[in-house]
Formats: C-alpha cells, sequence, structure tokens
C-alpha cells in the first residue's frame, strides 16, 4: 500500500517536472529563435552610415527614427520615474493600509489596459481636443501612463522586502521616517527600483499602437518641438517595413529590431552597473 503510494507520488513529481522542463525549454527555443533571427538578419542589413542618415521611403537610415525614440522615452521617465517612485514610497511607508489597496487596485487596472485603448484616449484627448496634433509630447505623456504601474509596483515591493531591523535601527539612532528611507532603507531596495524603471524603460522602447495615434511618424530628425510636429520612432519601421515587398524596406526593418535589442541589452549594462556601484556591494 505505502509503495504504491510512494510510486504514484514519484511518477506524479515526475510529470510535474517533465511539464516545467518542457515549458522553460519551448520558452528559451522561442527566445533563442527570436534572438538569433533579429541579431542574424539584423547584423547582415545593418550599415554603420544607417545611423547617420534619415529613413527616406522604403529606404535610407534610421536617424531620425533612434532620435525620436530616445526623445519619446526620455519624456516618458521624466514623468513617470519621479512619480512612480515617489508613489511607491508613499505606498509602502505612508499610506493607509485602505488607500495602499486602492492605490494597488488602481496600478493593476491601468497595467491591464491594453495599449492601443491608451492611444486611442490620448489621440482624443491631446491630439484633437487639446491641438497638440501628432507630437513628443503626445506620445511621451502616453508612455507615461503606461510605464507609472511599473515602475510604482516595483518601488513598492523592492521597499517591502527590506528588513524591517533596517528601518528599527535607523530610528533608533533619531532617524525620522524620511531620514530613513532616504538614508538607509533606499540602498537595499536600489537594485529593485532601477529594475523596475528599466523594465517600464523597454516597454516604452517596444510600443508601436500607442504612439500611432499619438506621435504620427516623421522622416525628419527631430527638432525639440514637442508640440505640433510628428516624430519618427524605431518600432514604427519594424511594424511597417517589414510587411512591405522591397527588399530595402525589410532590410531596414531587422536593422530597427537589431538596434532596439542592443539598446535594451546597453540600458540594461548600464543601470546594473550603477546600482552596483550605489549599493555598496562589493563580491570577492
Amino acid at each position: 500500500m505505502i509503495s504504491t503510494r510512494r510510486k504514484r507520488r514519484k511518477f506524479g513529481a515526475y510529470l510535474g517536472w517533465g511539464f516545467a522542463w518542457l515549458a522553460a525549454a519551448i520558452v528559451v527555443f522561442g527566445l533563442l529563435d527570436m534572438l538569433v533571427t533579429i541579431i542574424g538578419k539584423g547584423v547582415t542589413s545593418f550599415h554603420w552610415n544607417m545611423l547617420w542618415t534619415v529613413t527616406q521611403g522604403v529606404a535610407g537610415g534610421l536617424q531620425n527614427a533612434i532620435l525620436g525614440t530616445f526623445e519619446l522615452v526620455l519624456i516618458a521617465t521624466i514623468f513617470a520615474a519621479p512619480l512612480g517612485i515617489l508613489g511607491g514610497i508613499y505606498v509602502s511607508e505612508f499610506a493607509h493600509s485602505k488607500t495602499a489597496s486602492v492605490i494597488r487596485f488602481l496600478t493593476e487596472v491601468l497595467s491591464g489596459v491594453p495599449s492601443i485603448v491608451l492611444g486611442y484616449f490620448g489621440y482624443l484627448l491631446m491630439v484633437l481636443q487639446w491641438g497638440w496634433k501628432f507630437s513628443a509630447l503626445a506620445g511621451g505623456i502616453t508612455l507615461t501612463v503606461m510605464m507609472l504601474p511599473y515602475i510604482l509596483r516595483t518601488t513598492e515591493s523592492s521597499l517591502l522586502q527590506v528588513s524591517l531591523s533596517q528601518r528599527e535601527a535607523a530610528w533608533a539612532i533619531g532617524m525620522t521616517k524620511y531620514q530613513a528611507i532616504s538614508k538607509v532603507v533606499w540602498r537595499p531596495a536600489a537594485g529593485g527600483i532601477a529594475t523596475g524603471i528599466l523594465m517600464a524603460v523597454a516597454i516604452g522602447l517596444g510600443e508601436t499602437a500607442p504612439l500611432l495615434y499619438t506621435a504620427g511618424w516623421s522622416s525628419y530628425n527631430p527638432t525639440g518641438q514637442l508640440i505640433g510636429q510628428p516624430v519618427g520612432y524605431l518600432t514604427y519601421v519594424v511594424w511597417t517595413y517589414l510587411d512591405q515587398p522591397y527588399p530595402q524596406a525589410r532590410a531596414l526593418a531587422y536593422s530597427a529590431a537589431f538596434v532596439l535589442v542592443v539598446i535594451i541589452l546597453f540600458i540594461h549594462l548600464v543601470v546594473r552597473t550603477l546600482v552596483w556601484r550605489t549599493s555598496g556591494v562589493r563580491r570577492g
């Protein structure tokens, strides 16, 4: 009887681990296939002169798209990062439990709204009603709404993972709650906060649908004018040119996807290096 139960448990365990490994293999295979396709075709299609040549019809370069992408994500990060970090600190350290629950619920709802719905809302509000037209500011604010929930929740989660003993030690030497957060608590939470910002920036870099309604598209380099002027971005090139029947257009799309992957990898390395230095962690 006991032997039969053990066999069933072992069989169930092996079956569960088998499905787990199979699922992991499918995910890894899909990721590797995507990266190999993007990097392989992107490297063969990419040329350095694309970095200082604007898009011309179905060919040309990516200078306008790269600069426009940086402008849109920079605007979104300037708004979303402070609001998300301060919101996460408030929910984690100061808010009443009911207020914190309401804020968490709202951020979950906001993060679940389809991006194209946010883009259409931005189109009706900023492009039409406020008269901004297709512009960098309209696109940046739309990305802000998308990025904000991720930064807020990861900031809150990172702060909650800091042990209570560190807060108590800060209070014991006479620090106020604000001083404890700004001088003690933030250091072990910095990695998680930076990861949240990185994830939000990656989401902003990879969005297309909301920008179609708010940023439009331009084959010219950004001029710094925030309203009344459309702006180019890399995901538009990928989304539009990949289905074109012209080899030059598909090459430009693969090059844009390759540049996006390189940018995200670079941002990840920079952020992790900064977090490692500021957190005071040293590995022997």
